[in-house]
């Protein structure tokens, strides 16, 4: 069994024990290696996000969360390679970080030729990358401040070249225009209104230690056009 399927099947071992887990030793003689090499796997795993927790005292070993996951699914070459073309298309999209990581962890739980069947097939999906692309820094900032309602100081500049500096922003919503470019939808402060703001002109972000309540979507910016639909419907 190569690491790849191991680690895989260590998730699904933990998954079967359920609450009662399984202790390093058990696990190393499952799947016939050293204790040491079920430590770096389960360290590895834990690194890529699975909720698996130590216990200790008399028997303790790994517990995996089963609240926080999901159970098994099998994916195709071609889902994964849709995963990766997505990222491809827009490197500079919002939740890039999140795609990314999300795709790397559809790859590890993949059987090995099922993920090297996926490679093969992205390898032959051939993409030119949109040029204009907001900073990943400023996305991975409002990419924050959009989840955890923060308010964000922008560096902004404007259609015809003006710019402000440390302008408070509270992030309400992205939308990707008719014109293939990123907007962050936000309540400006400084000018009291919503505002639309082109990803690619926000040159810089800084989170700052301001919560805020959310206000109404439509209310603020009018009820958008027929065409428009969201990523997932609530």
């Amino acid at each position: 069994m190569n690491r790849t399927d191991r680690l895989y099947a260590i998730v699904e071992e933990l998954r079967a024990a359920g609450g009662r887990g399984r202790t390093g030793a058990a696990l190393a003689a499952t799947f016939e290696v050293a204790t040491r090499t079920i430590k770096r796997d389960v360290s590895a795993l834990q690194q890529a996000g699975v909720p698996i927790w130590a216990t200790g005292g008399p028997g303790g070993g790994y517990v995996l969360d089963a609240t926080a996951t999901l159970p098994p699914i099998s994916f195709t070459a071609a889902e994964a390679t849709a995963l990766a073309l997505a990222l491809a298309v827009q490197p500079g999209l919002p939740f890039a970080d999140d795609g990314r990581s999300a795709l790397a962890k559809v790859l590890a739980a993949m059987p090995a030729a099922g993920a090297a069947d996926a490679r093969d097939l992205a390898s032959r999906t051939w993409v030119w990358p949109a040029v204009r692309r907001a900073p990943v820094a400023v996305t991975r900032v409002l990419d924050e401040a959009l989840r955890h309602r923060r308010v964000v100081a922008v560096d902004y500049t404007g259609r015809t070249g003006e710019s402000t500096t440390g302008r408070p922003i509270e992030p309400m919503a992205y939308a990707l225009h008719e014109d293939g470019r990123w907007y962050l939808l936000a309540w400006c402060r400084l000018r009291d209104a919503g505002r639309w703001f082109r990803l690619e002109r926000i040159d810089a972000a800084r989170l700052t230690g301001q919560s805020f309540t959310d206000r109404d979507l439509r209310e603020t910016f009018g009820e958008p056009p027929a065409a428009v639909r969201q990523v997932l419907a609530p």
